[in-house]
C-alpha cells in the first residue's frame, strides 16, 4: 500500500514485558517497532494504517500543538492476552474512546515527520475552528434542570 495525503501504512510491532511486583508479576505491553512499510518489516509486525479525516482536523490540530504530540495505538485483546495492532491514530478522542469501552490503547511521541505530515493535510483542507460548546445542565430524559423549572424567573 502506497502512503497518500491522507493514509500511512505502517509497521508496528509489540514487546511484552513482564515485571515482578512483590511477589505479583505485572504484565505489559509496549510498542516496539513502528516503521513506514517503505522499510521492511519487522518479525512478527502487523501493518496497520494511520488514516487522517477531515471531521477530525481540530483534534489533531490541538495535539500537534502540544509539546509533546502523540500516536495512539488501538489495539484487538486476544483470549489468550496478547494484544495485536488494530489502529493507528493521532486523534486523542479516537483514543478516549477506545478506553472507555475497555479497549487497550498505547500512545508514543509523534514522530516529527508524521506531524509535518498532518500539517500539510491540515493546510490542505483547511483549519477548523476550535470552541467550546456550552450545554444547559438539563437531564432531556426527566425533563429536569434549569431551563424545566417552572418556578425560576430569570
Amino acid at each position: 500500500m502506497q502512503h497518500t495525503t491522507s493514509v500511512w501504512p505502517m509497521y508496528v510491532s509489540l514487546k511484552k514485558v513482564e515485571k515482578q511486583v512483590g511477589r505479583w508479576t505485572s504484565v505489559k505491553w509496549e510498542i516496539d517497532h513502528l516503521l513506514p512499510t517503505t522499510h521492511e518489516a519487522p518479525e512478527g509486525a502487523t501493518l496497520v494504517l494511520l488514516e487522517l479525516h477531515k471531521d477530525e482536523r481540530a483534534s489533531y490540530r490541538l495535539n500537534i500543538d502540544l509539546d509533546n504530540a502523540m500516536l495512539y495505538l488501538v489495539c484487538d485483546e486476544m483470549p489468550d492476552g496478547t494484544w495485536v495492532p488494530a489502529l493507528l491514530s493521532a486523534d486523542q478522542n479516537v483514543a478516549a474512546g477506545c478506553l472507555e469501552g475497555n479497549t487497550p490503547v498505547l500512545n508514543m511521541l509523534m514522530p516529527e515527520a508524521i506531524a509535518c505530515w498532518i500539517e500539510a493535510f491540515i493546510t490542505q483542507y483547511g483549519e477548523v475552528e476550535i470552541s467550546a460548546h456550552r450545554r444547559k445542565h438539563v437531564d432531556g430524559r426527566n425533563n429536569q434542570g434549569p431551563s424545566s423549572d417552572p418556578l425560576r424567573r430569570d
